[in-house]
């Protein structure tokens, strides 16, 4: 594969051309092997003798709803790709994440839009944030030869060789959140889930609807649109089912907006969030003392301020910010395209090519204790890899970021027994 991808470079004149025209960077004569690597040095580089490998970020970063996550997502990412330059970057390259950072406004088309616009200079994706979003661009991706690290938790990710995911998916991640409030908030009789429409809450509620069964309790599907102003049809649809277990994955402003609602209507159950449902600014919302009262966390790893070397050297790299787990999620969705790129190099050269083998060949990635190493393995059957454990957390506003572990790292029953032989959700 490489000694014809060589070939018709040097076949090519001018698409060689604009090779020299464009400093090596980009890939406008379709040569995948070579995109988004060059021998010049990175802009600003640390490492003024080394190369560059440019990683593309497309966030929401403005307009849509997990913007106050999406900053600090980014701005971590930009700090554990500063760090490892710092250490003398990888395989003779720095990394360059902040030449191709494009906001896409939760907007599937924009997204799309902006993977056009950067796809012929990037080696990967460092990060694409949303599932629809990121589906929007898979198929351009595979064409391309490029991996991405998602800014989301899609079931589908375990069987996708382009994408590098990290945690418990959303699916196995609300199957964790079911049974452990079956088993410690008294749930004896029936889960809403309710979410936005599409793969995020379509994922989740496929691991509420699996645990509901395993646990024979009632069960009903909710979907509800983004934006605060737009969940009253929501809140009543729920109280109409009586439950006392209300799944939520929408966006922060929802879901308090939801538990602020139910709780004025007397709701006195439990709700239990997708990880990026919380938002430490929550706790000066209206919503706060509903919130405190009702609302738990089921996520993929521990908070900012969890005591982890990991968490430790994301604390010390980032400085003085205010804490958020935007930035917790970028930093450690960061390590499995490091350890893709040391394999790599390892293993003779980087290129999109040997990245996508490096990738989908891992046996363990060091998540430095904010995950266990095997918490990263890609080499094998999604069945027998996919990781399942879930830590679930309460609001405390004595924590840095407004939530503390209740529940360490733990593997449910239904997560434990689950059949993963496809994604949890498809629109199939």
């Amino acid at each position: 594969m490489k000694f014809s991808r060589h070939v018709l470079r040097t076949a090519i004149g001018v698409a060689a051309a604009t090779l020299v025209l464009t400093g090596c960077r980009g890939s406008d004569n379709g040569d995948s092997s070579s995109a988004g690597i060059t021998d010049k040095a990175c802009p600003d580089a640390v490492n003024k003798d080394n190369g560059c490998i440019y990683l593309g970020v497309i966030s929401d970063l403005t307009k849509g709803p997990f913007a106050p996550l999406a900053v600090p997502i980014t701005d971590a990412q930009k700090a554990f790709w500063k760090g490892v330059n710092e250490d003398g970057g990888i395989d003779g390259y720095d990394i360059d994440v902040t030449s191709n950072i494009a906001d896409a406004e939760y907007n599937p088309e924009i997204h799309n839009r902006k993977y056009q616009e950067m796809r012929k200079e990037i080696l990967a994706l460092g990060q694409t944030l949303g599932s629809t979003q990121t589906l929007a661009i898979l198929e351009d991706m595979k064409t391309d030869q490029v991996i991405g690290v998602p800014a989301s938790w899609n079931s589908a990710w375990e069987f996708e060789d382009q994408i590098l995911e990290s945690g418990a998916n959303y699916c196995f991640e609300a199957m964790n959140g079911v049974d452990w409030a079956v088993a410690n908030r008294g749930t004896k009789s029936k889960v809403v889930a309710v979410g936005y429409p599409g793969d995020y809450g379509g994922d989740a509620a496929a691991g509420v609807e699996a645990a509901a069964k395993a646990n024979k309790l009632g069960f009903r599907k909710l979907e509800t649109p983004p934006g605060q102003d737009n969940q009253a049809g929501a809140i009543g649809s729920i109280l109409k089912e009586k439950p006392d277990l209300v799944f939520v994955s929408t966006g922060p402003a929802e879901m308090a907006t939801i538990t602020g609602g139910l709780a004025q209507q007397g709701f006195k159950g439990t709700v239990v969030g997708s990880s990026p449902t919380w938002n430490p600014a929550l706790l000066e919302s209206k919503a706060a003392p509903a919130l405190k009262a009702l609302y738990f966390q089921a996520g993929p790893w521990g908070p900012f301020g969890t005591d982890t070397p990991g968490h430790e050297r994301m604390r010390e790299a980032l400085g003085d910010v205010t804490p958020s787990d935007g930035y917790t999620a970028g930093w450690t969705w960061s390590y499995p395209l490091l350890a893709a790129l040391k394999k790599a190099g390892d293993d003779g050269d980087i290129t999109r090519e040997s990245l996508i083998e490096a990738a989908k060949n891992l046996d363990e990635v060091d998540y430095e204790g904010i995950l266990p190493p095997e918490a990263g393995a890609t080499k094998g059957d999604p069945s027998e890899v996919a990781y399942r454990a879930s830590v679930i957390s309460k609001v405390d506003d004595k924590a840095p970021t407004g939530v503390s572990v209740e529940q360490e790292l733990t593997v449910g029953p239904t997560a434990e027994g689950f059949d993963f032989s496809k994604p949890c959700f498809s629109f199939q």
